[in-house]
């Protein structure tokens, strides 16, 4: 009792940092992966390999980079520094843009989640797992939106896109090769001394802007009214973009954000819908991660894109998936 009685007290402070460092405590690791994921593809990964291996047809190779998130699944905290090396490394900026927007939602981490989350998946039989709309509709969705993005950067040049510093390092590179200019084979020990420094630089140019991100989303989660959405939650009109606007400031993880939707009853499933598509795609702490990698303008219009493309895509999309979803029918 003692100790108890020794605790501080309550105050609104406390609570921004409580909600910041929990915060902090659930992305950070995924952006340590995601950076060391980053050094050892800077290290070890052939230059132009992606660009080889992915088909020559960029429209195909666009198509194929909406599912990398099936075999190379990560969280937005961590794609963002995985895609910066990746198109040093050659990868099309177009696929680039593609992965980055689908992986937080193509992958099956975020596809059991949601099941879990929805109720839609309650065994390993398919009279259980038959009503999983809200996840058909959530992947699709969402691979959807990435290629029609992806598809759409293919008409820039990357220096059109990204920032001047990693645009130059792409042009270096290509020159390089072009000139048949090649540094000698570092051993092992070697490349892997440098893949931890190259981690270690995209650790913290990351985590800075993460920082700032969450700073601004813990005021709002411990200062604001959240309640007030409810009085928007009939209209549907309203209602999309509303969720969609929480989902930017909540700046959830998509591993755990359909524990949040699935319990918002005044909402319909299209509004939900928007929330679990949009937010893996852009929050305030994407803003700012993205702006490491992205010009300010390219970033700007990648927000209002999205936002109007998934607003109008998220009730016709969840009305057909609802429509052509028919419930197996066991023998």
């Amino acid at each position: 009792m003692i100790f108890l009685a020794d605790l501080p007290a309550p105050s609104r402070m406390g609570d921004i940092l409580m909600a910041f460092l929990s915060i902090v405590f659930e992305g950070a690791p995924y952006i340590l992966i995601g950076t060391i994921f980053s050094g050892i593809i800077d290290a070890f990964l052939p230059a132009k390999l992606l660009d080889r291996v992915l088909p020559k047809n960029k429209v195909l190779a666009t198509l194929i980079a909406g599912f990398l998130g099936l075999v190379f699944p990560v969280c937005e905290c961590a794609v963002v520094p995985v895609i910066r090396r990746l198109v040093q490394k050659g990868l099309p900026l177009s696929c680039a843009v593609t992965y980055m927007l689908s992986a937080p939602i193509m992958n099956p981490i975020v596809a059991i989640s949601t099941l879990t989350a929805f109720k839609e998946f309650q065994g390993l039989t398919w009279a259980t797992a038959g009503n999983a709309t809200m996840t058909i509709a959530r992947l699709s969705l969402g691979y959807l939106v990435a290629v029609i993005v992806g598809l759409v950067v293919m008409r820039f040049k990357p220096g059109q896109v990204l920032r001047a510093s990693i645009a130059n390092k792409i042009a270096n590179a290509a020159a390089t090769e072009d000139d048949h200019v090649h540094a000698p084979a570092a051993s092992f020990n070697g490349k892997l001394v440098h893949a931890m420094r190259s981690s270690m630089r995209d650790f913290l140019d990351t985590a800075m802007y993460f920082a700032i991100g969450v700073a601004i989303t813990s005021v709002f989660n411990t200062q604001i009214n959240q309640g007030l959405l409810n009085t928007v939650a009939g209209n549907d009109w309203l209602a999309v973009p509303s969720l969609m606007g929480l989902a930017i400031v909540l700046s959830l993880c998509s591993t755990s954000d359909a524990f949040i939707a699935a319990p918002m009853t005044a909402f319909s499933m299209a509004a939900k819908l928007a929330f679990l598509v949009f937010g893996p795609m852009m929050d305030i702490k994407l803003l700012f991660m993205y702006s490491s990698v992205f010009q300010r303008r390219v970033v700007v219009s990648l927000l209002i894109g999205l936002f109007i493309l998934i607003g109008l895509l998220s009730g016709p999309w969840m009305n057909l998936v609802q429509h052509l979803y028919i419930n197996p029918k066991l023998p």
